[in-house]
């Protein structure tokens, strides 16, 4: 329905944006690679995915078009809706994720939190050809100015938004920012946590 968006960004948060167009805001639900991109834009253009069920409508946002394709192509998988699928594209980078079912890393994907074994499996027997050898580069930047205060809360919001139990969450959180002696981005901050949840 929806090719993309482009407008203001009213709001930013590691799981989702508000993007103003002529007067209305569009709540879109964004993974943490996209929200890496786009932190410090005050204009933006998301290319978006519009899911549909009987009982919601949501609206998801990517930085480009290849990381959207590689959710769409994530969500077609039996077993994996769009929760895993931003959970997949916020917990590894979209070249990880290709990298990993290209050489057949089950242990890779089964490490996103709420993929078993068995659709890991079936991520990499259905896709394997599909994404080939392709390759992304996608790297995310680090937050140097933010107090790790601000980072703390804000990766403790977003990993709670992900489905992560809050206590866990912030007992990962703060055992990573004790090792890193608080020299780590937000993004990272997040990524480790869901690895460790």
């Amino acid at each position: 329905m929806f090719a993309y968006v482009k407008g203001k960004l009213a709001y930013k948060d590691p799981t989702f944006v508000i993007i103003d167009i002529q007067g209305v805001g569009y709540e879109i639900k964004i993974s943490l690679n996209t929200y890496s991109q786009i932190k410090d834009e005050e204009q933006c253009k998301l290319f978006t995915y519009f899911h549909v069920k009987e009982d919601i409508q949501v609206l998801y946002g990517f930085a480009d078009e290849a990381e959207k394709k590689l959710f769409t192509l994530l969500i077609s998988i039996s077993g994996i809706g769009p929760s895993i699928g931003l959970m997949f594209l916020s917990s590894l980078s979209p070249s990880e994720i290709i990298n990993a079912i290209a050489t057949e890393n089950v242990a890779t994907i089964q490490g996103v939190k709420g993929v078993g074994a068995k659709t890991a499996q079936r991520v990499i027997l259905e896709l394997k050809d599909k994404v080939g050898k392709e390759s992304a580069d996608m790297a995310g930047g680090n937050i140097t100015s933010s107090s790790i205060n601000t980072i703390r809360n804000e990766a403790l919001a977003a990993l709670v938004t992900l489905g992560i139990n809050k206590v866990a969450a912030q007992k990962s959180i703060d055992k990573i920012l004790k090792n890193s002696e608080g020299q780590i981005s937000l993004e990272e901050l997040i990524k480790l946590a869901l690895k460790a949840a």
